[in-house]
């Protein structure tokens, strides 16, 4: 099939069945288009609608998002996980700000931080309808089995050759449409799990189809066993607040408000010894998946005079908040997890 034809039977596919009615699809609007973008990585579509109006909302322009501080930002972002995403954009936001304008080409997105080559390509088409080529996995995973491509695109070379054929196939004509309908086909019929073969426009020839191996692509390396780590949470009560720390703005959580966490379990006597706490008899285990490892938390529960609580928030470096005060300042989902454990 001719790189034309595959153009042509995507896009007539798209105009009948594609989505059309996205809230980042605006013609005139780069910027919703990079916050969907960049939402969108790692996460579907429908857990994204959840947080993007709410986003938008709340930080409606670059400029609005790029004066703003990280403490204003965070709780935006809180739930959606894979918080360098947010860093970065806020980082990236208050470089357009105080540049005045959206970048005009490829290099320029890429020059920004949290931006690689699929999402510069996005946002030219997307966002500023020009010509783009994006490779997200929607993308890599249509084209390999419509080409029935068996190699690990996690080399770089075979990813190389995949962004060849990509681009060979990328119309400049309607771009935006066809950038729009490849990640359409790959979310809701080429799916990574029993993909809708008898609804695709290009059932007849794909190649993989034809040999019955569209569930095996692409490439997938054994999966290594998730490492899990233990750590200790301390839930230190007073008057109806509970001492919180906000983390270091890099590395995990980096920015959110948590709980005190301890991966070394000697230094919770230290924390007894030294801020007289008095240990409650309810704790309670929770558990959280990251990519490379889960994580199990013990809360330890505690609780501590009124005459220790400015000792404990001067030499411990954290506030006394309320569960939902926290909340609206922004924490990681495994503290609203043990929020609703205690609550249950």
């Amino acid at each position: 099939m001719s790189d034309f034809c595959f153009s042509d039977a995507l896009l007539t596919w798209f105009d009948q069945h594609g989505r059309h009615d996205l809230p980042w699809q605006v013609a005139d609007d780069p910027y919703k288009v990079w916050v969907s973008e960049i939402m969108l990585q790692q996460t579907q579509v429908k857990t994204v609608l959840q947080y993007f109006e709410r986003f938008m909302t709340r930080f409606p322009t670059v400029d609005a998002l790029g004066s703003a501080t990280w403490d204003d930002v965070a709780p935006y972002w809180a739930g959606l996980g894979y918080y360098a995403r947010a860093r970065n954009l806020h980082k990236a936001a208050g470089i357009v700000h105080r540049q005045g304008h959206f970048p005009h080409d490829l290099d320029g997105w890429m020059a920004l931080p949290g931006i690689g080559r699929s999402t510069a390509g996005a946002l030219m088409s997307l966002g500023l309808r020009q010509y783009g080529v994006i490779m997200d996995g929607n993308v890599k995973r249509v084209l390999s089995r419509f080409l029935a491509l068996e190699d690990d695109f996690s080399k770089p070379a075979n990813e190389r050759m995949l962004w060849q054929i990509a681009t060979q196939l990328c119309p400049r004509q309607r771009n935006h449409d066809y950038t729009q309908a490849i990640m359409d086909l790959g979310a809701t019929i080429c799916t990574p799990k029993k993909p809708l073969c008898l609804y695709c426009p290009m059932q007849q020839h794909c190649k993989a189809h034809q040999q019955g191996i569209e569930s095996e692509l692409p490439f997938k390396k054994p999966k290594k066993p998730v490492p899990i780590r233990h750590a200790e949470v301390l839930l230190i009560q007073s008057e109806q607040q509970w001492f919180w720390q906000q983390r270091d703005a890099s590395g995990l959580w980096g920015g959110l408000w948590c709980l005190p966490i301890i991966e070394h379990s000697g230094e919770v006597q230290q924390w007894v010894r030294e801020y007289g706490l008095s240990p409650l008899a309810q704790n309670v285990q929770i558990s959280h998946s990251f990519t490379h490892f889960t994580w199990v938390l013990n809360v330890q529960m505690f609780h501590v005079e009124h005459d220790q609580k400015e000792h404990l928030m001067s030499a411990a470096a954290g506030e006394w908040l309320s569960p939902e005060e926290a909340t609206s300042r922004g924490i990681p989902t495994a503290m609203k997890k043990l929020i609703s454990a205690l609550d249950s």
